[in-house]
């Protein structure tokens, strides 16, 4: 499998500008919010978020949130509590 990349899609399935699914060789699948990759998710289950870029704006959150199936507080109480690993993913 080569990398693929697709913009994400809204409910209607138009393309969402500056959003993107990234899928990579190994099953990693990244969203990336304009230029930087937001989160990762490991075949594994291991989900990383970007340290600096997790919850940068409105709209990278709104999407982060679809991305990863649940809202901001869930994600936090993931961070918190070791579930997902804040690192450099840029």
């Amino acid at each position: 499998m080569k990398t693929k990349v697709e913009n994400m899609t809204s409910k209607n399935g138009n393309s969402i500008p500056n959003q993107f699914i990234i899928t990579d060789e190994n099953g990693n699948e990244f969203f990336q919010s304009y230029d930087s990759i937001i989160a990762v998710k490991r075949p594994s289950g291991k989900i990383e978020l970007d340290e600096k870029y997790w919850d940068y704006s409105t709209t990278t959150g709104k999407y982060r949130n679809i991305f990863l199936h649940e809202t901001k507080d869930i994600t936090e109480m993931k961070i918190k509590s070791g579930v997902y690993i804040l690192t450099d993913l840029n």
